[in-house]
């Protein structure tokens, strides 16, 4: 747009907001997790509301539309468009007002619900439209698609729990939209003009208007005549501020919203019902919600699987089942009395048996189990995503809700039409209130008949059909935005639209506010505005790492996939692997969980995994620049991602960001070459045998303030930092000769002893514990030692070389991009394990960073079986030590433990977070008498290896640390502090002064 150069000058000048028009800026913000992109204008983020009011002042007077951003997690395109987009979602979430007396709440737009939660429940209080996306939906968003969530059948939609918005209308006026009665100016004159259309057309909003409680197409012009069935309103009364509630920002940009408040049920029960046939569900649900349950939501049998194959979901879903069902139903009660709501279980247990179904139902009363099936629940729609290959589960229809009476044989009808199309749904979400959330997988990369959008289109009208016979609302929680906003004629017919169109006209008259939303949309099949547009093509690169897994096409009916490599993508499986984020923005939270450290202390978008998997597709597509994979724009995005591996795991659809910044690097460096701090990184592990020998010098650094300083200029790595202190006494110092002894053996010895049936296990001694923490590495043979167990500790000796030498994972030289010199080092060491795990002996280390990379990335760097051979006998040695005490090998090691003097305080590596390994931690650590560890909820320490010595990177490194891992360590003093991770310790020595030791230690240190 010729305006944009004017519009963000003009911003720059009178904001001091955050202006961001780069093409990987607005790239970023061209999506949402539905199918479409629009390049924005540019983007503000604004720090106040002044910020607002003058963006849409000169917005209004360059005449570039404005559209309002929360989360960017709508589903219909209605937070995309070629305009001016405002991210409220950073800077304005701040609570405004509070009564807990009078339950009520004024916030912020960009408030995020789950931090509404956690600040109202100190007081007892919730705010329960309870989204799945509650980590990450604003509440300003969540007003603007009118939100409803599992439990609406208890406690309504977004309008019904909404009690009054201030909005700045187009020109400029801030202006309080509540009570008709006690409306005044603009207000009052916008709420007559409404009023009387709603009167002019009461016969056919009576005709037509859909009876669920579940439709928020539209504007809400039957506040004036209900046709709900749940009334807007307890007493019947016309909220003004109901009419911007599902407006999706076309009628007013949100100030502030005042909400209704809830008290917390004291008590909840949940009946997980098992169901044969995906019908019978459906056709029970009707009988259920008699019973009065505050939520019933379905999950089917490919949620199911799906979750199954997360290793994040699956040891969750297995609690639920009842052998395998094809569908099963959530079914909560909640309130204030425990043993009620247990009578109402039993109540369900019943009626499941008179359907015919004794034995069906899973009954949860603790606390836990539910919170946790719940969470799996949540991320339904986003587990369904992860399916590979080029057909995905898409989103056009899901929202349509019927009749509960008229479920069963919706859901039937709707089957066979994707049947006969070519593809299935995969169904989950609302049972309690008729809206089942169903995705037809289709690919939306193709054109022609047999594409995607053919196949959208052809079955958006048959649905639409069956959505008319059975009385429902086509568009019942996720609003229109460009797939829907089409159907709101469908829907209401041409009398009411052209009432709507004067709503939007008399609010909006320049058209400034998210145009093509709602009145006058496009086309759902506008091939123009699809994030994979019919020129979307791929820039062919030759990987590094293997990608072939991603490289596959799928079968919509029978969602098979096939052999790797065959998926036809130029890029090797790399971008369809980067596809694979679906911009749902899990990744845009703060509670329990690893992902995203670097967006939890920026909240930049840039910085959230969604907006570097953006960056990456576009950037690989040809869409910013023409340096693809190896672009600038590319190397920002992921400057501040740490590589902890969390996206790997709290990725419902699996992005692994980490493992794509190491793709990323080799291409860059190849380009541009690497520095001497680069080497300095990468070469440790070969460094370390001669700084061993000389490590005064090398630890001169930490005493000499001045060295320090001038190895921040001419190296980078932080004077505010220390380093690893050298030392000579390492562990390979004193392994020159082959060792014999009771515990550490030979490798001879160790496969002699392992045939004789002894207890045996290689110790894979890393760089780290073995340069500069031997401590670790000597508690590791003790503990192992006195569980009985013999002891190797393997070396490399290259051909023709008579010096043994230390192996490596590659780990450091992976950190910087040299994949080439990681491969060769992975080869040192997989040459060193392979007979050993040939023979079925285990593997353990210490380190999560390098068992992991043996784990994860060795395998992936196309160096044969025997790569997959090693890291399935590799595991943290906790894990080894947990799986023995399970076997009950562990009772000699018991009885030698001594009871602690002090509590424990747990802090988990990000590797042991991402690959679910922290219970073993605890396990192991619970094996001392009196002890119960805890474990610090806390994300990245900040330091990730090298990360936190940058002296760029050097405040956010403490930053992230400052969020919840150094604030436990200081306020426990007396706790001993355990973190497995090298780069863990130190960042807790540098920040809190204390000594931070590993498991393994810990225990060694109890052994009598």
């Amino acid at each position: 747009m010729s305006d944009a150069p004017q519009l963000a000058h003009r911003l720059r000048q009178h904001t001091q907001g955050e202006v961001l028009f780069s093409d990987a800026d607005r790239g970023r913000y061209s999506t949402d997790a539905s199918i479409y992109q629009q390049m924005p204008v540019g983007v503000l983020v604004p720090r106040t509301a002044d910020d607002v009011t003058n963006a849409i002042d000169i917005a209004r007077d360059l005449k570039v539309p404005v559209l309002a951003r929360g989360g960017g997690t709508s589903q219909c395109g209605q937070t995309t468009g070629v305009a001016l987009v405002i991210d409220n979602s950073k800077y304005l979430r701040n609570v405004l007002a509070f009564d807990a007396e009078a339950r009520t709440v004024m916030v912020e737009p960009g408030m995020v619900l789950d931090h509404l939660n956690a600040y109202l429940k100190p007081h007892g209080l919730w705010f329960p439209v309870d989204v799945s996306t509650s980590a990450q939906a604003t509440l300003g968003g969540m007003a603007g698609n009118n939100s409803c969530g599992s439990r609406s059948i208890a406690y309504g939609n977004m309008v019904h729990n909404v009690l009054g918005i201030d909005a700045w209308l187009a020109d400029g006026r801030v202006t309080s939209f509540g009570p008709q009665a006690d409306a005044t100016g603009p207000a009052q004159q916008l709420g007559a003009l409404a009023a009387s259309l709603a009167a002019k057309h009461r016969e056919e909003i009576e005709r037509v208007w859909p009876k669920v409680m579940r439709r928020v197409a539209g504007y809400n012009l039957d506040i004036f005549c209900n046709q709900s069935e749940r009334p807007y309103t307890a007493d019947g009364s016309v909220n003004l501020a109901h009419l911007l509630v599902g407006s999706e920002g076309t009628l007013a940009f949100t100030k502030s919203l005042t909400l209704a408040l809830s008290p917390l049920p004291k008590a909840k029960v949940l009946g997980v019902v098992n169901f044969p046939t995906f019908h019978r569900a459906m056709d029970s649900a009707q009988h259920i919600v008699k019973l009065g349950p505050t939520a019933v939501e379905l999950v089917d049998r490919t949620m199911i699987e799906l979750s199954l194959a997360n290793p994040a979901f699956a040891p969750t879903i297995r609690t639920a089942l009842v052998g395998e069902p094809e569908a099963i139903l959530l079914v909560e009660f909640s309130g204030d009395d425990r043993d009620a709501l247990k009578r109402k279980l039993s109540q369900l247990v019943d009626l499941i048996g008179t359907l015919g179904l004794p034995g069906a139902v899973v009954q949860m009363t603790d606390d836990a189990p539910q919170k946790n099936l719940w969470e799996v629940r949540k991320a339904g729609l986003n587990i369904m995503m992860s399916l590979k290959g080029d057909g995905k589960p898409v989103s056009f229809i899901e929202d349509c809700a019927v009749p509960l009476e008229h479920l069963a044989d919706y859901t039937a009808q709707l089957t066979e039409v994707f049947a006969r199309h070519g593809t299935r749904g995969t169904w989950y979400a609302h049972a309690s209130v008729g809206t089942l959330h169903v995705r037809p997988i289709l690919d939306m990369r193709h054109a022609g008949p047999e594409g995607g959008a053919a196949k959208m289109r052809a079955i958006a009208d048959e649905a639409s059909a069956l959505v008319r016979r059975y009385k429902g609302a086509y568009s019942g929680e996720h609003g229109d935005g460009l797939c829907r906003g089409e159907w709101v004629e469908w829907q209401f017919g041409p009398a009411i639209t052209s009432a709507f169109r004067e709503i939007k006209r008399t609010f909006d008259p320049q058209n400034l506010f998210n145009p093509g939303k709602i009145i006058d949309p496009p086309k759902m099949d506008d091939a123009s505005l699809f994030r994979f547009k019919p020129d979307y093509r791929v820039i062919p690169i030759q990987t590094t790492l293997d990608w072939s897994a991603w490289n596959v096409q799928n079968d919509a009916v029978t969602e098979q996939t096939t052999g790797p490599g065959t998926g036809g993508d130029p890029a090797e499986g790399f971008a369809k692997a980067v596809e694979m984020c679906n911009n749902n923005g899990h990744c845009r939270k703060f509670d329990a969980g690893t992902m995203c450290p670097s967006y939890r202390v920026t909240r930049d978008e840039q910085h959230a995994t969604r907006g570097r998997a953006n960056t990456l597709r576009l950037a690989i597509s040809g869409q910013i620049g023409s340096d693809g994979i190896a672009s600038d724009e590319v190397h920002d995005a992921l400057d501040l991602c740490v590589s902890c591996k969390g996206c790997k795991r709290d990725c419902p659809t699996g992005v692994d960001m980490a493992k794509m910044k190491v793709e990323h690097l080799h291409h860059y460096k190849k380009k541009h070459g690497f520095s001497i701090r680069d080497n300095l990184i990468a070469r440790l592990p070969i460094t370390a045998p001669f700084a061993a020998k000389h490590p005064g010098w090398f630890n001169a650094r930490n005493r000499m303030p001045w060295l320090a300083k001038l190895g921040e200029r001419m190296f980078g790595f932080s004077a505010k930092r220390s380093l690893p202190e050298w030392r000579s006494d390492t562990v390979w110092a004193t392994l020159s000769k082959p060792p014999t002894g009771p515990v550490l053996v030979g490798g001879r010895a160790l496969l002699d002893a392992h045939a004789a049936g002894e207890r045996v296990v290689v110790l894979f001694v890393d760089t780290f514990n073995g340069a500069f923490e031997r401590e670790n590495v000597d508690a590791a043979i003790a503990v192992l030692g006195a569980a009985g167990y013999k002891v190797h500790i393997p070396r490399w000796t290259p051909q023709g070389d008579r010096d043994e030498r230390n192996l490596c994972c590659g780990r450091t030289f992976l950190a910087v991009g040299m994949v080439e010199a990681a491969k060769q080092q992975a080869h040192y060491l997989l040459s060193a394990l392979l007979e050993f795990a040939e023979a079925g002996i285990d593997i353990v280390g210490l380190e999560p960073s390098c068992l992991f990379t043996l784990r994860d990335e060795i395998p992936a760097m196309r160096l044969g079986e025997e790569a997959d051979v090693v890291a399935r006998h590799a595991m943290l040695i906790e894990t080894f030590l947990e799986r023995e005490e399970k076997a009950g090998k562990l009772d000699e090691l018991r009885a030698k433990l001594k009871p602690a003097a002090s509590p424990i305080l747990v802090h988990g590596h990000c590797h042991q977070k991402a690959f679910g390994e922290m219970t073993p931690t605890l396990s192991l650590l619970g094996l001392i008498p009196d002890v119960k560890p805890n474990l610090i909820e806390s994300s990245c320490c900040g330091m990730a290896g090298a990360f936190g010595y940058d002296s760029k990177h050097y405040e956010i490194s403490m930053q992230m640390a400052e969020l919840s891992l150094l604030p436990a360590v200081r306020n426990s003093p007396g706790a001993i502090i355990v973190a497995d991770g090298t780069s863990c310790r130190h960042q807790i020595h540098d920040g809190a002064a204390r000594e931070a030791k590993h498991a393994i230690r810990v225990l060694a240190e109890h052994l009598q």
